[in-house]
């Protein structure tokens, strides 16, 4: 089992860390098939990491062109009268991406895709939602909840957001070739995107997740929307299950509010309470998961370093080292005679 964590010294050494794992993965995955696919979060904790990979590429480390990317989730609902008022929002994980990533590299990706839950009308799918009600069922052990369109469905709106919105954006990233390399952060209580706590994994590679009230009601404390009228409802999300099926998962996490779920992940059996404990399911299966943390982040598993380490999980701690990051320095993932990424 390829999994790996490493404990860093805080957000900083954090970010340049997964950095330079992201750029060794990027030309690795170029080196071998010319291009490379990557896997894109929003969120505050990605941030650091987007400004290291947009300085690297504007340096020429890279070749931006050769790049792809997906990104993770969309929201559906954000206000606007029409789709192009609602990707321009300022909520919107368009705009993050434009504010964050893409509108800071001088050669722009070759692609750029990112769920169209900006396609849909909320008010449109909820009549149709209320209109045929055995079209769909909901699946979820907690408050939020896939929204599972039937195959056969009569309404032609929700066919469509099953078959075009859903289907069509993992049909997208199989046609790229798969992701090459993931980057995700993680919620309060382990979800992944919008893969919510609760979720079963094999609800759909692509989800449409009804939020719950909590989620609603802190999007509208924290600021981001002006009342729960016009905060959105729903979301488009990867499911768990199509986010660990990339080559290489790069988790970034930081602070004292990731110290539980990243325990859970690691410590108890993996499960839907839990989305992002599914990293250890897929790790099994091949793909390469890495954990870059804050010394807070790592504050739980810190103690049961052994037990990790029996269950195939091994730890480097970095935190006292220098703030220049090279892979080369990083054990676990270099060979120990040519020192090359492995």
């Amino acid at each position: 089992m390829d999994f790996k964590v490493i404990v860093c010294r805080d957000y900083d050494h954090m970010s340049e860390t997964a950095s330079a794992l992201a750029l060794a993965e990027i030309g690795r995955r170029r080196r071998a098939r010319g291009e490379c696919v990557l896997g894109l979060a929003t969120g505050s904790t990605p941030v650091g990491l987007y400004k290291h990979l947009a300085k690297a590429a504007n340096r020429g480390d890279f070749d931006a062109a050769r790049v792809s990317s997906f990104n993770l989730d969309e929201y559906v609902g954000l206000p606007g009268d029409d789709p192009q008022q609602r990707v321009l929002h300022p909520e919107s994980y368009s705009f993050y991406m434009v504010q964050e990533l893409f509108g800071l590299l001088s050669v722009k990706f070759r692609r750029t895709l990112l769920p169209a839950g900006t396609l849909i009308d909320q008010a449109k799918m909820l009549s149709e939602l209320e209109e045929f009600p055995g079209d769909w069922r909901l699946a979820g052990e907690d408050k939020g909840k896939a929204v599972i369109i039937k195959p056969d469905c009569s309404s032609k709106y929700l066919s469509w957001i099953r078959r075009g919105i859903l289907g069509g954006y993992a049909a997208a990233i199989e046609a790229a070739g798969g992701i090459d390399l993931q980057v995700i952060g993680v919620g309060g209580r382990g979800h992944v995107g919008f893969h919510e706590s609760g979720i079963p994994f094999d609800a759909g590679r692509t989800l449409l997740v009804r939020l719950d009230k909590n989620t609603i009601e802190n999007a509208v404390a924290d600021g981001h929307f002006p009342s729960v009228e016009e905060s959105p409802r729903y979301a488009v999300s990867m499911g768990a299950e199509l986010v660990f099926r990339a080559r290489t998962v790069l988790l970034v996490a930081n602070g004292p509010r990731k110290t539980a779920p990243i325990s859970e992940s690691l410590l108890k059996e993996p499960g839907c309470a839990c989305p992002i404990s599914h990293g250890r399911v897929s790790a099994r299966k091949g793909t390469r998961v890495i954990y870059v943390l804050d010394q807070a982040a790592a504050a739980g598993i810190l103690p049961e370093r052994e037990k990790l380490r029996r269950g195939g999980i091994e730890i480097e701690d970095i935190s006292s080292g220098s703030a220049a990051v090279k892979v080369a320095e990083l054990k676990f993932f270099t060979d120990p005679v040519t020192r090359r990424w492995a």
